[in-house]
């Protein structure tokens, strides 16, 4: 196997770069709303959301929230709000330190964006 050319591994870098300040910008700074049409659902003891595909195919996926979560998710819905008021909501209701928040609500809201629980921007 060959090694990758500097060019193209340039080119993949500088990518990965704006990606990652893009994440950034977006969870630190943009406001979200939680789409209206999606409702959390206990089964079998779990709080799930299932995303139903848009295919033919069975493209079912299943979104489970812990209790944290699930906090965020119902004190966040119907609200525009930012990762400061997701961690907001964990430091006012667990014993945990601002940093550790601010982690698990950036992963929380980086995890309901990419299922697609969001109102489109």
């Amino acid at each position: 196997m060959q090694p990758c050319p500097v060019g193209i591994r340039d080119a993949v870098q500088r990518r990965l770069i704006i990606y990652f300040y893009y994440v950034i910008f977006f969870l630190y700074f943009c406001t979200m709303k939680i789409n209206s049409i999606f409702k959390v659902r206990k089964v079998a003891g779990e709080n799930i959301i299932l995303l139903q595909g848009k295919t033919s195919g069975d493209m079912t996926r299943v979104v489970a929230f812990n209790e944290s979560a699930l906090l965020m998710w119902d004190s966040l819905q119907g609200k525009d709000f930012t990762v400061d008021d997701a961690v907001a909501v964990l430091v006012e209701n667990y014993d945990v330190d601002e940093a550790t928040a601010r982690t698990d609500a950036g992963k929380w809201v980086e995890m309901i964006r990419e299922s697609g629980l969001l109102l489109p921007e």
